[in-house]
């Protein structure tokens, strides 16, 4: 691993923003989520599940009807119409190269807002256009095609290529793998708390929701201090990890599954900091 230091639950839970009696909806944080597409409409639900289970005090989803419709029935406190937010979570469940009118013009729209923002999936090469700080969550094929290199090398050699992807692009790297590599505002950090379980679709999607509800309920942070947004970057693989051991207990699990735990992983990890 080189010269990344190991984020632990003890670093984790002192990133988890507890509200307190005078916090609303609002001064939780409120997170814009631009997710999913009626080929994969699951990544929406599952981003949407994973922020809330997180801790924001809004999720505000904008899509197509279909999607929409989908993420209110699982969800139904989330909001889908327009209005302000504090941090933005887009792409996962779309193809980059097949977004289509509306979601193009919502993503658009989100980048020149200068939030942060979380680019996952199918709007990694959004970063270019962004205004505000922005980390990117791609899996080893989506950072070979971002930076047009073979796969093969970023397998051999994640760790380096997250450094590479970060000094190159100009934002915070999240790279997903079974251990996971973060760097960006001058730190190199690596996660390693999901069991083998976690190889599974739709995983991704969840860790997206969980990073933008970390996101959104620290922008002030983020703001003042550019390595903020790493260490939010690493926290919330740490909370995907231990959510996936909590839901796998030992045998497979699904992302709901996860996403079911993310809550008491978090009560966890507070009452253990």
């Amino acid at each position: 691993m080189g010269d990344f230091t190991t984020w632990k639950p003890d670093d984790a839970a002192r990133l988890i923003a507890v509200p307190g009696e005078r916090d609303d909806k609002y001064s939780r944080g409120v997170l814009g989520v631009i997710t999913g597409s009626d080929r994969y409409p699951g990544a929406a639900v599952l981003g949407v599940e994973a922020a809330l289970r997180t801790g924001v005090g809004m999720v505000r989803y904008l899509g197509g009807e279909r999607v929409s419709t989908l993420v209110l029935q699982r969800r139904p406190e989330a909001v889908t119409a327009e209005g302000r937010v504090q941090a933005w979570l887009v792409g996962s469940g779309m193809d980059h190269d097949g977004r289509d009118d509306q979601t193009v013009a919502l993503s658009t729209a989100a980048m020149t807002q200068a939030l942060p923002t979380v680019l996952d999936g199918g709007a990694l090469d959004l970063h270019e256009g962004a205004t505000g700080p922005v980390v990117i969550t791609p899996h080893y094929g989506e950072l070979a095609r971002v930076l047009d290199v073979a796969k093969e090398r970023i397998v051999a050699d994640p760790a380096t290529w997250a450094r590479t992807a970060a000094d190159e692009l100009g934002v915070t790297v999240l790279l997903k793998g079974h251990a996971t590599y973060v760097v960006g505002g001058g730190l190199a950090l690596v996660a390693s708390s999901a069991p083998t379980w976690l190889a599974t679709a739709g995983a991704g999607d969840a860790l997206a929701g969980i990073l933008g509800a970390l996101v959104a309920t620290h922008t002030d942070e983020i703001a003042a201090d550019p390595a903020v947004l790493a260490k939010l970057a690493a926290t919330a693989s740490v909370v995907h990890g231990l959510a996936a051991m909590r839901a796998s207990r030992g045998g497979p699990l699904t992302v709901l599954d996860l996403a079911h735990e993310v809550s008491g992983t978090i009560a966890g990890l507070l009452a253990s900091s």
